[in-house]
């Protein structure tokens, strides 16, 4: 039978081809010796250590407790072997963490919630199904009652700084409701009323005693998870250099209280290009920003290159930059 199967399936090949494939049958039913000796001496997969003690924002996790046990070890599992992303993590995490972690600080939120960033988003500005978006994962509707602005041309769930204050803003708020950041966590996953109800239905004022939906039954879990790797990298197989990580970003910023018409002349004419500009800002939805009122916005402006690009030409020599004869628009680039 075996034969015949692979009559039929190298008929259509070249004679590369078939040699390729009969190859790949000999190296299959014929195993080297040899290397299966080195698989088996040089790879293993291995349970991970559990700490004997354990806390996410100085409460304690009772890690006694068999069924939290098993929940923390499988997310401890999954991010230590998930090697590719929990890599990226501690990269993005080099160039991120120096700008969440102050603002954490001075909010009087714990420092453990720099990981509640990082597994809700990766530290990329991605939109959920749902439809929250940035490094937090805010939805429109709370980001406006955190006081964010969020429109078609602003939008400062992706504002690093600013979406940071809000979401402490909100953890403080369910802090102060539930005494526990620990509930805090959870409510920022579920929202404050689906937990209200939980509690009230479940008549249990403890995290790890309540039977919730997948997501948030593991929401805690992943950032202890992480929290525990990030804090013994080799420990858990993760080797790199500070050169291997991503920098912070160097820039400078420009206050403008004012109506810009065109982002992309207005980038140019600080030296950078528009992707640069939106690069670092964006926040900026669109290729002009709308001031009716005066409000104060500072944008970033790179003191270096992002890119490696050259010096932005002068476009239009003979013309006046300030006032562009005809605005890009969206569309356009």
């Amino acid at each position: 039978m075996l034969k015949k199967v692979l009559l039929v399936l190298i008929v259509p090949f070249s004679f590369a081809g078939i040699m390729n494939l009969l190859s790949f049958t000999w190296i299959a039913e014929t195993p080297d010796p040899d290397y299966a000796d080195v698989i088996s001496e040089s790879y293993g997969v291995f349970a991970l250590p559990i700490p004997q003690e354990l806390n996410f924002a100085g409460e304690p996790v009772p890690v006694d407790n068999f069924e939290v046990l098993q929940r923390y070890d499988r997310e401890l599992l999954v991010n230590t072997y998930w090697q590719s992303q929990t890599l990226l993590f501690f990269k993005r995490a080099y160039q991120w963490f120096p700008v969440i972690e102050p603002i954490l600080a001075e909010q009087g939120v714990p420092d453990d919630f720099k990981y509640l960033a990082l597994i809700e988003s990766g530290l990329m500005n991605v939109v959920s199904p749902a439809g929250a978006a940035g490094y937090w994962q805010i939805l429109q509707s709370t980001g406006r009652e955190l006081g964010l602005e969020v429109n078609t041309e602003i939008d400062e769930r992706y504002h690093v700084e600013k979406s940071t204050i809000a979401a402490c803003r909100f953890l403080k708020d369910a802090y102060d409701r539930y005494n526990s950041w620990t509930l805090a966590a959870a409510a920022y996953n579920m929202g404050r009323s689906g937990l209200n109800r939980q509690l009230t239905n479940q008549r249990s004022g403890n995290y790890y005693d309540l039977f919730l939906n997948e997501e948030t039954s593991r929401y805690v879990f992943r950032i202890l998870a992480i929290k525990t790797i990030f804090e013994n990298p080799q420990g858990h197989g993760f080797n790199f250099r500070e050169q291997d990580l991503y920098p912070p970003l160097d820039y400078y910023t420009v206050t403008v209280n004012n109506t810009i018409d065109d982002l992309v002349e207005f980038a140019h004419s600080h030296q950078i290009t528009y992707k640069e500009l939106r690069t670092l800002n964006p926040w900026l939805r669109r290729t002009s920003l709308p001031n009716r009122s005066g409000k104060e916005y500072e944008i970033k402006i790179t003191k270096e290159s992002l890119f490696g690009r050259q010096m932005i030409p002068d476009m239009h020599p003979e013309e006046d930059t300030d006032i562009p004869a005809s605005p890009a628009r969206e569309s356009d680039l």
